[in-house]
């Protein structure tokens, strides 16, 4: 029975936007001084443009998952990314930063969108391996846009030429978007998977029959024996996927481990957000990402002012961090498809809560540094993995809306938990640092446990 692979195409252009992704993240922190030297405002008024961008990326995240099946997933990419390049081109010609502001709306409004249905996509299409990877060149392209910007202002060019550059990189992945879109209609693995009837009722204990009437496997029983049965066709029943192949370990007969499956009867807003599972996953998603930036944030605070490190260290091991961040998804993606997602998942959970532990004690700064490589190689494959098993959470029917309302909660967790702990820190110690960053580790092996609980019915 053979796995039939994502397209390499798609493929390829999902890392890609997920470098697209990250860049103007990138391009910010270099270029805000030029910025604000120009237009004349305080440093601090870089926080109306990220409240801006905040804005925008939750609405369409969130929006986006409930308009996914509307619009497709080819359309909604190829729009969002348009819209993003108007608003990189919008940075690239703002005469003042109330237009700047604006167009970090609109930044916001598209990158949420393809942020929400890229992971969408991704979750009924790619294996573990690839959904890791996706999110890995995130980062890839949140560490070149500093080196844009920096190319841009050495060379004399300013600040404007790094969001033009990145504006046309923006709409070539725009127009390769649209040229694709019939490629992403069916998240099949391979160009030639044919879709399949839909599976027949199991309740009544009777072994469903496949496309060309031979039996298949009952999901609770496992698959049945090929010699017992005969022979399969393959083609028929469409392709396994990669993603239940590598949380089960093996390919399993349950339709709605196939790809190739029909897509299932519209469910009513109101059905899914009834369910607790939605709200435990996107309580999920907030606390993992707040710790993920909380960590990278006041870190380098930390190791100089509470440990005693110097700068040029405490500057390395904050970069060490977010490298063991990368290297772990890399790394990761191949490990959960051997062990499967749900082992590496639960095990990922509690080496971050062991990394917050090593930043917490009272300890040589060399502890806390251990500390954070830990916490970012455990961390890394978390985001990817919760988004990869939302369909088993809460259902198949459900998984698109609900990864769009994730994505938001994500977006949420970012910008309010770091900003309350940088008011705590600021009124106590910095060395709280890491007893906080223990309580939400803690907080999200409760709430994943509570998420996993599943509310739903089998998804398909």
């Amino acid at each position: 029975m053979s796995v039939a692979p994502p397209r390499p195409a798609l493929l390829l252009l999902a890392y890609l936007a997920f470098v697209s992704l990250g860049l103007p993240d990138g391009l910010l922190g270099v270029g805000w001084p030029s910025i604000s030297a120009e237009f004349g405002v305080p440093t601090g008024a870089v926080g109306l443009v990220l409240t801006a961008g905040t804005i925008g990326y939750l609405t369409s995240s969130v929006l986006a998952g409930f308009t996914l099946a509307r619009l497709g997933v080819g359309r909604l990419l190829a729009g969002s990314t348009l819209l993003a390049s108007l608003a990189l081109t919008g940075y690239a010609t703002a005469p003042a930063l109330t237009v700047l502001i604006c167009c970090a709306l609109v930044l916001g409004l598209g990158s949420g969108a393809i942020d929400s249905g890229l992971n969408a996509y991704a979750a009924g299409a790619f294996g573990a391996r690839h959904m890791n990877w996706m999110h890995a060149f995130f980062g890839l392209g949140v560490a070149i846009g500093p080196l844009v910007m920096t190319a841009m202002l050495s060379t004399g060019a300013g600040w404007r030429w790094g969001y033009a550059v990145t504006a046309a990189a923006q709409l070539v992945l725009a127009t390769a978007f649209a040229l694709t879109v019939g490629a992403w209609r069916d998240r099949t693995g391979g160009p030639t998977s044919p879709k399949r009837a839909a599976p027949a009722d199991h309740t009544a204990g009777a072994p469903p029959a496949n496309a060309t009437g031979g039996p298949v496997g009952h999901p609770a029983r496992g698959p049945v024996d090929d010699a017992a049965r005969g022979p399969v066709d393959d083609a028929a029943r469409g392709p396994v996927d990669d993603a239940a192949v590598a949380r089960h370990g093996r390919p399993v007969d349950d339709a709605a481990a196939r790809v190739g499956a029909p897509e299932p009867a519209a469910m009513r807003i109101a059905e899914t957000l009834r369910l607790p599972a939605v709200w435990f996953g996107a309580l999920a998603f907030a606390i993992y990402v707040a710790i993920e930036v909380s960590a990278g944030l006041y870190a380098f605070l930390l190791l100089t002012e509470g440990r005693g490190l110097p700068a040029t260290v405490a500057g390395l091991s904050v970069s060490g961090y977010w490298g063991s961040l990368f290297v772990g998804r890399v790394v990761q993606g191949l490990v959960a498809e051997r062990l499967g997602t749900d082992r590496v998942l639960r095990g990922s959970l509690l080496g971050m809560t062991a990394g917050a532990v090593l930043i917490a004690l009272p300890a040589p700064g060399w502890v806390s540094v251990a500390g954070l490589v830990v916490l970012g190689f455990a961390a890394a494959p978390v985001f990817p993995l919760l988004t990869l098993t939302t369909a088993e959470r809460v259902g198949r029917q459900h998984a698109d809306r609900v990864i769009g309302v994730q994505i938001g909660a994500a977006g949420i967790g970012a910008a309010l938990i770091p900003a309350g702990l940088g008011v705590l820190l600021g009124d106590t110690s910095v060395r709280l640092l890491g007893p906080v960053l223990t309580v939400l580790a803690v907080a999200l092996l409760v709430a994943h446990a509570a998420a996993a609980r599943r509310t739903a019915a089998p998804a398909g």
